[in-house]
């Protein structure tokens, strides 16, 4: 198994980079009045997907890292939700909605199986 020197260095976070950037450039698109809405929270669910990846690495225990990555996995289906809300406000093409909603699904993908991984190394550490 690789060794990771850094959450950087984790395919996951990654991934949420990516969706992440996504999310800065389909916001910018988005009506003033929704400033301090749905914009404002897919910004906010974005950011805390990879901050939640990087605080659980940081953690050094593995029980206290998957609680961070599964927070982080909500916060991979809140952006769902976004996606379709943003579509149905007409502020996203499909197009646009099924690109995002494939990243999501890429990471999410990538997350569980670092959480996974995570597990069985928690396992067995405590044999």
């Amino acid at each position: 198994m690789k060794k990771y020197k850094s959450f950087e260095d984790l395919e996951c976070w990654k991934a949420a980079t990516i969706v992440r950037r996504n999310i800065k450039e389909i916001i910018a698109k988005f009506p003033p009045h929704e400033k301090y809405d749905l914009t404002d929270n897919m910004r906010r669910a974005s950011r805390s997907t990879t901050q939640n990846i990087a605080e659980g690495y940081g953690r050094f225990h593995y029980q206290e890292n998957i609680q961070f990555c599964r927070i982080s996995r909500g916060s991979l289906f809140e952006m769902i939700d976004q996606y379709i809300t943003a579509l149905d406000e007409e502020y996203i093409s499909e197009s646009e909605c099924k690109t995002g909603r494939e990243q999501i699904e890429t990471a999410l993908r990538l997350l569980n199986g670092y959480i996974n991984y995570l597990e069985v190394q928690k396992s067995k550490k405590n044999k």
